[in-house]
């Protein structure tokens, strides 16, 4: 099953690497800005993809992993949904103040085992954890991130959990908070 999804990986990069040298003339035209680099984005989605696939961990294994010294949670939700509801003892770093620096501040070391999750785990909790379409996961985007960054040590919440039945804690806004 995993080398079938692997496959299919792969088979759309190259897809994707062939269509995108075809684009129209009209857009050589447009002006160059070394700041964006969507080769490199797809290059390193790839390579994200090959270890996210080992790096996928149950609820039982994001739990026990979770207590472990040197261990950070990293919730890459906005920070709206973080308050209202979030596992215990996350940190929020919501993905669009991902930066060089704020990396450096969060998680000065790289090799910091960093456990992820997003909206798309959880199971009745709309307001805390709306559902973006599969293709948008924010699991998906966080990975690819801190993989771009340099993070090689990253696990991910694989299951989707009903958030009454879930083994993990939750905190949060004391009046809105869900179980």
């Amino acid at each position: 099953m995993a080398r079938r999804a692997a496959r299919r990986r792969t088979a759309l990069l190259i897809l994707t690497l062939t269509i995108v040298p075809a684009a129209p003339a009209a857009f050589a035209a447009t002006p160059a800005n070394p700041q964006i680099d969507i080769d490199g984005y797809l290059l390193a989605a790839h390579q994200a993809a090959k270890q996210r696939e080992d790096h996928r961990l149950t609820e039982e294994q994001f739990l026990a992993m979770s207590r472990e010294p040197g261990t950070l949670v990293l919730d890459a939700r906005s920070r709206d949904g973080f308050d209202l509801l979030h596992v215990r003892g996350a940190v929020s770093l919501p993905f669009p103040d991902i930066t060089v620096a704020s990396l450096a501040a969060t998680i000065p070391n790289r090799n910091k085992r960093i456990l992820i999750y997003c909206n798309n785990n959880f199971a009745n909790a709309p307001d805390a954890f709306p559902t973006k379409i599969a293709t948008a996961s924010l699991n998906i985007s966080t990975y690819i991130a801190l993989w771009s960054y340099g993070y090689r040590n990253v696990y991910e919440l694989g299951p989707f959990v009903d958030l009454a039945q879930s083994k993990l804690e939750f905190e949060g806004t004391p009046s809105t908070a869900q179980p």
